[in-house]
């Protein structure tokens, strides 16, 4: 079993795969519970935010989530310059340091919603849909079809690499478990990543449509891929599968935030590992 160091980036992280994780429990749990019937609902991560705000403590609540996610960010972003988890700086190095780096910036908006909501400022529900906002506002920049496409494309790359992670089965082996305890935690994590996959597939495939028909009204996020899935034949099943995949998802992210391992530079150190970061590139 791993020890919590005192490393204060490394506390942040594991308050952000916590922070994480408990957000896709509550996603996945109230999309589980519209696909059986139960009440529930599809939506995505900053309703799953919303809806602990409305319940007993929630502006206590929501304000540790804001934390954990501006934590989460910092990992993300710390990990991906510094090269914390060693990935390379090979094609394939490169590529998963630049996800990291893009999740760490899509965790910082959702911790700043977050925020604004523990702080009394965005209490009210939100009047648009943002991702369809920011692709009109692109669409309608010079080659703003072809950009919009390409975060498609890469939307939808990040979807397959989710479902070759799951299919790979390497998804523990930056947890600190013993083999007895990676049994049960191993399958957990590809049916999360499965998830996670399909999801990104639909999302992507929906932007693309978007840059094709140069219409941002295609565009939807994980609601919306809920939604498609729920459409289809069997879509109670679909939906409940996905559902399911991403509580185990959150569920996983809970674990992460106990027993991954984290090689992070401390504050003081943050500066001296990304100037030797940044001289490995040259």
């Amino acid at each position: 079993m791993t020890r919590v160091g005192s490393n204060t980036i490394e506390r942040l992280a594991r308050l952000g795969f916590g922070a994480r994780g408990a957000v896709y429990c509550i996603v996945g749990g109230l999309a589980l519970l519209a696909a059986i019937g139960w009440g529930g609902s599809t939506g995505d991560s900053e309703s799953a935010i919303r809806w602990v705000f409305l319940g007993p403590f929630g502006a206590i609540l929501v304000g540790l989530i804001a934390l954990g996610l501006f934590g989460f960010s910092l990992w993300r972003f710390v990990e991906s310059i510094t090269d914390a988890d060693r990935h390379g700086t090979n094609a394939k190095g490169l590529a998963v340091r630049a996800a990291h780096f893009g999740s760490g910036i899509v965790a910082a908006g959702l911790g700043f919603t977050a925020a604004s909501l523990a702080l009394g400022l965005g209490r009210r529900a939100s009047g648009g849909d943002g991702m369809q906002d920011w692709t009109a506002w692109l669409l309608a920049r010079p080659f703003g079809p072809w950009l919009v496409g390409a975060i498609g494309l890469g939307i939808v790359a990040g979807g397959i690499a989710f479902l070759f992670k799951a299919a790979k089965g390497d998804v523990t082996d930056r947890l600190a478990l013993d083999a007895a305890h990676c049994r049960w935690v191993k399958p957990l994590g590809q049916f999360g990543y499965g998830a996670r996959g399909i999801a990104f597939l639909i999302i992507g495939g929906l932007v693309m449509v978007a840059a094709w028909y140069q219409a941002s009204s295609e565009v939807k996020g994980l609601a919306g891929a809920f939604s498609t899935l729920r459409s289809q034949p069997y879509g109670s099943i679909l939906l409940g599968i996905v559902a399911a995949g991403h509580l185990a998802f959150g569920i996983f992210g809970l674990i992460q935030a106990r027993y991954r391992h984290i090689d992070a530079p401390d504050l003081d150190e943050t500066d001296d590992a990304v100037m030797r970061a940044v001289r490995s590139l040259n």
